[in-house]
């Protein structure tokens, strides 16, 4: 290709740089992570144009209400040729109905999404469409009650050969408060095929659901029964035994305690469990057993866990987590009060947590070490109501290895530590800085989401060094962290150019001059928060939002309020 030739101001010739062809910058568009991809496509015409190419438009969904105007939308969207549909707001009136037809008329073979937020059809109105629906496989009515009133939903024949073409591959019914395990038994039945299915919050479900889902759904890749309070233990084994299970949300089911699955991982007929995320959020039964147990079993697979609040973990399981689950992506802690310093530099007294043979319910057995690192679990004091401080001949010998901390989690792209708080800078600082193990000073090059709320004994020291050793941060939780102060963040933020989303609510010792440097640095934020902050001025709030481009929300409820203390 030639160059287009210039001549400066000075005479001298000049060569323009060819433009690339339009299908070599698609082609470095598609590396892109779809936020990635619209950032880019704002840089010129061409690109914006590249953005636009058919195989970045895949998944669309058209979300739109029942309403006259809705029709025409539908006959337009037949010449896609496929689509995702999201329609709110039906009812039983005859705006619905006549929406309704059209889409089955119009779009019958095209729709391989449908959900139904905000609606409140009978289920003779979706029997009505769901047989014109011939591509459809994922079906999204959470909330929807109408469907569930009778306790029978498809329990009639002529209903099931009516959508006997029907293969479901998701099912979504979040918040079906009338859902019955009768009616989750004649769904699996007859929907065997599903690879993912969401019957969270649907509290009447007991388990019975999980029995029935164990039995009929043998390729069932994602399963959530998240708030179904009544579930407890029975049933659990035979589902983990499900060899295509990939992610399980148990959070907030109050009676699990994890043995029922580390018994089913145990007599699973797979020779590698292919678990890939486990929730058990405010499974308040969990105790460090089940999670040493689980860490061990599922250390192929494992990439994201959830233990927000299950308030009995401890620096055991932390370790544990930390020995066996070094291909996690994701590990949420938050409110595991039990948390210390000593567990996240893996410096704890234990290497095997087994159950005593003997007694069978004796607990975790400790030997004098964790994997390698010969640390020793500080000694107790009476009437100590802390752990032992870490010293600094406790960190040299801590940067010397690794061992069990989670410093050994190198792939992490998300972590959460918000109400741990127990911690203090000797951990976390250390977590981040450069050591022997990492001299290059990233520990975490992939780390994207950093959560450190609500930790009333971190300083700015911290922040400096999440700043310094996380340059790949896209969101930032620092929230509640009286100890943070301008002078930490004046340090952390020109390094955080990826910044989108920071929360600095309550940190009442940060001033303007934090927003400042955030104008300055962190250009593609997009929410910012700094409520509560009483010494920063809606005036500045107001230049921040005109300066930033992407910005979108700015949370500021109760700034520049000197003293937020009620009084008479």
């Amino acid at each position: 290709m030639e160059h287009a030739e210039m001549e400066d101001s000075n005479g001298e010739d000049l060569k323009e740089t060819p433009e690339l062809p339009l299908e070599i910058i698609v082609y470095i568009l598609s590396f892109l992570h779809a936020s990635d991809r619209k950032e880019a496509s704002l840089v010129c015409h061409r690109w914006y144009n590249a953005s636009q190419d058919l195989r970045f438009q895949k998944n669309l969904t058209f979300s739109f209400p029942a309403s006259a105007s809705s029709l025409v939308l539908v006959r337009g969207l037949a010449r896609m040729p496929r689509c995702s549909l999201k329609i709110s707001q039906l009812d039983g009136f005859s705006i619905s109905r006549s929406l309704l037809l059209e889409v089955g008329l119009c779009l019958g073979s095209k729709v391989d999404s449908l959900a139904l937020p905000g609606s409140s059809i009978t289920e003779a109105s979706l029997l009505t469409l769901l047989p014109c629906l011939t591509s459809l496989r994922r079906l999204d009515v959470r909330g929807l009650d109408s469907l569930f009133m009778s306790g029978a939903f498809l329990s009639r024949e002529e209903h099931r050969r009516q959508v006997q073409d029907l293969v479901l591959e998701e099912l979504h019914l979040q918040g079906c408060k009338e859902l019955t395990d009768y009616s989750v038994e004649i769904l699996v039945k007859h929907q065997p095929k599903l690879l993912k299915l969401d019957i969270s919050g649907c509290t009447e479900l007991t388990s019975r659901s999980v029995a029935a889902v164990a039995k009929s759904l043998k390729s069932l890749n994602h399963l959530s029964l998240s708030r179904d309070w009544r579930i407890t233990e029975k049933g659990l084994a035979e589902l983990l035994s499900i060899p295509s299970l990939m992610s399980l949300d148990l959070s907030e089911c109050l009676h699990i305690s994890g043995t029922e699955l580390v018994r089913g991982l145990k007599e699973s007929n797979a020779a590698t469990p292919k678990l890939e995320a486990l929730n058990l959020r405010s499974c308040t039964y969990l105790r460090d057993l089940a999670v040493f147990s689980l860490a061990q079993l599922l250390r192929d697979s494992l990439r994201e866990l959830d233990l927000t609040s299950c308030v009995n973990v401890t620096d055991l399981s932390v370790c544990a987590i930390a020995t066996y689950l070094q291909k996690l992506e994701v590990l949420r802690l938050s409110w595991c009060k039990e948390v210390t310093d000593w567990g996240l530099l893996g410096m704890v007294q234990t290497s095997q947590c087994e159950p005593d043979d003997e007694t069978g319910d004796r607990g975790p057995r400790f030997t004098r070490t964790f994997g390698n690192m010969g640390f020793f679990k500080p000694p107790q004091m009476p009437f100590e109501d802390r752990p032992k401080l870490v010293t600094q001949n406790d960190l040299e010998q801590f940067k010397q290895s690794a061992g069990a901390s989670l410093l050994a989690l190198k792939r992490l792209q998300e972590l959460d530590l918000s109400a741990c708080s127990k911690l203090t800078d000797s951990s976390i600082t250390q977590l981040f800085e450069c050591s022997v193990s990492c001299p290059e000073g990233m520990h975490f090059p992939d780390l994207q989401r950093l959560s450190l709320a609500m930790l009333p004994e971190i300083t700015d020291a911290s922040v400096a060094s999440v700043g310094w050793h996380c340059r790949s941060l896209t969101s930032l939780e620092l929230s509640h962290c009286p100890g943070i102060t301008d002078r930490g963040l004046a340090q952390a933020v020109p390094h955080l150019h990826r910044l989108q989303h920071i929360n600095l609510s309550c940190c009442n010792n940060i001033t303007d001059r934090t927003l400042y440097l955030l104008m300055q640095h962190c250009r593609c934020l997009k929410t910012v928060d700094i409520s509560r902050c009483k010494n920063i001025s809606i005036t500045t709030v107001d230049l921040l939002q005109s300066q930033l481009p992407f910005l979108e929300n700015v949370h500021h409820k109760l700034i520049g309020v000197a003293d937020l203390t009620l009084t008479d």
